[in-house]
C-alpha cells in the first residue's frame, strides 16, 4: 500500500508539472512578443475562411505541445 501512495503521489507531481508547463506555454505563447513563435499561428497550421464561418485546426501547433509534452515525461521516466 505504501507504494501505490507513492507512485499515485509521483503522478500527481507529473500532472502538476504538466499543468504548469501547458500553463506557461499558453499564458506567453498568446502575447505578441512573448515566445519566438505564437502557438496557434505556426505555418502548418490549418485555417479554412468562409462566408459563414472559420474552420482552424493547429496541426503544428499541437505537434508542438506533443514533443514538448513527450520530452517532459521521457525526462521523468529517465529518473527511475
Amino acid at each position: 500500500p505504501m507504494e501505490v501512495i507513492r507512485e499515485t503521489g509521483r503522478l500527481f507531481i507529473f500532472i502538476g508539472a504538466m499543468f504548469i508547463v501547458l500553463g506557461i506555454l499558453l499564458y506567453f505563447g498568446v502575447r505578441p512578443g512573448g515566445l519566438p513563435f505564437r502557438l496557434g499561428h505556426l505555418p502548418g497550421d490549418i485555417v479554412h475562411r468562409t462566408k459563414n464561418g472559420l474552420f482552424y485546426f493547429p496541426v503544428v501547433s499541437c505537434l508542438v505541445v506533443s514533443a514538448i509534452i513527450t520530452l517532459f515525461a521521457w525526462l521523468i521516466s529517465l529518473r527511475k
